[in-house]
């Protein structure tokens, strides 16, 4: 991965490769931000960078052997850490390299989502195993195949198990010679408090919305369209590509929202018995449709994320703030009528709710009891009037 080809982050460019001309090779960085915004290709060119015997002071050649290797992903010195399902095919990430170098080269921008879907495992969640963390040792205590350093790139830490987080808190602290880790990471505050103290982190920023809109034209995108899709995006280049596909999973949650919201509101507002019988049978049918197994975790937690996104797009609807509205055409579309029952009486618990829906998934907790009491909730909540 040459810097060149990142989009955006110039100025995360110019550290890095300042660092390494400068002499100043910290053992372990840990990149964080949200989604979408380049922080795995940052932690591989500057990989490539810093052993690129012929680079220049802006990248690396691109030609040599250690380039070509790194650009397939193969080079000897360097490693991969992420999250994967056990499954017949084995237990640690070894086992699962060629679909993680598939995504990387084909989809370079990727979520967990994503490589849930690269690993045909939806329904189940991931984890960084324990016996992950003896491979990490055993790699780590080769000799570089070169003059550079191994380096180990740990995608998505936080989702260590702690006997791999405590194993690795080791390494950190007494670290082989010429050895980088390198840690890519969404949620941060979920690493031991001990790790991030360990580490040298690197905040990278949103990407600005005319860098994505001109990424998006580079792929042939109407500039019109490529400028409100980025300014939907919210500083995520992945997140631009997913509203530009209106995948169906888009469109599903919105259907998911506006079930959930309707039938509530049927129930909670309406006088017709028959009307309000209709949509509690709805609302009963909606959680169990939601908490069914082919769903998933992940998709389930997508969806409450997407939900509170909706609530509070609807809510700066609701206060007149349309500059501030980050929403799809047929989102807006639902919106025009939604919005005035998201108001000061109620976003507040709404968004608190669906955040406890959230992390009762997370924790494995019973998914229809999860999405009924919701339902259940929601009915409250939506009839509130306003402060």
């Amino acid at each position: 991965m040459l810097f060149k080809d990142i989009i955006g982050q110039e100025a995360t460019k110019r550290q890095l490769r300042a660092s390494v001309r400068e002499g100043r090779i910290p053992h372990a960085q840990l990149f964080t931000g949200i989604s979408g915004i380049g922080k795995l290709q940052l932690a591989l060119a500057y990989a490539q960078y810093l052993n690129c015997p012929h680079r220049t002071d802006e990248d690396s050649c691109g030609t040599c052997p250690t380039c070509l290797q790194y650009q397939h992903l193969q080079h000897p010195d360097l490693h991969f850490v992420f999250p994967i399902v056990k499954t017949d095919a084995g237990d640690t990430c070894d086992a699962f390299l060629d679909t993680w170098r598939t995504i990387l080269t084909e989809q370079p921008y990727f979520d967990l989502d994503d490589w849930h879907s690269a690993l045909n495992v939806e329904t189940k969640q991931s984890m960084i195993y324990e016996k992950e963390s003896g491979e990490i040792l055993r790699k780590l205590s080769l000799k570089p195949y070169g003059d550079g350093y191994k380096v180990m790139i740990i995608w998505q830490p936080e989702k260590m198990n702690t006997t791999t987080a405590n194993k690795l808190l080791k390494l950190l602290e007494e670290p082989p010679a010429q050895t980088v880790f390198l840690l890519v990471s969404e949620h941060p505050e979920q690493l031991l408090s001990t790790i991030q103290s360990r580490v040298q982190t690197i905040c990278v920023p949103r990407l600005e919305t005319e860098t994505i809109a001109k990424a998006l034209e580079q792929r042939g995108v109407d500039a019109t369209k490529s400028n409100d899709i980025a300014r939907i995006a919210k500083g995520s280049y992945l997140a631009a590509l997913k509203n530009l596909d209106e995948s169906e999973q888009n469109q599903q949650e919105l259907r998911d929202f506006i079930a959930l919201f309707r039938n509530a509101y049927t129930v909670g507002v309406l006088r017709d018995p028959q009307k309000k019988y209709e949509a509690l049978k709805a609302l009963r049918q909606w959680s169990i449709d939601m908490a069914d197994a082919k769903v998933g975790r992940e998709k389930q937690k997508h969806f409450l994320q997407y939900a509170q996104n909706q609530v509070r797009e609807n809510y700066i609807r609701n206060m007149g703030q349309p500059d501030l509205n980050y929403q799809l055409e047929p989102e807006r579309e639902f919106s025009a009528k939604f919005a005035p029952f998201i108001h000061d009486g109620n976003v507040e618990a709404i968004m608190n709710q669906l955040d406890l829906a959230e992390r009762q998934i997370e924790q494995n907790g019973n998914a229809k009891v999860i999405f009924f009491d919701l339902c259940l909730q929601m009915i409250v909540l939506i009839k509130k009037t306003k402060v």
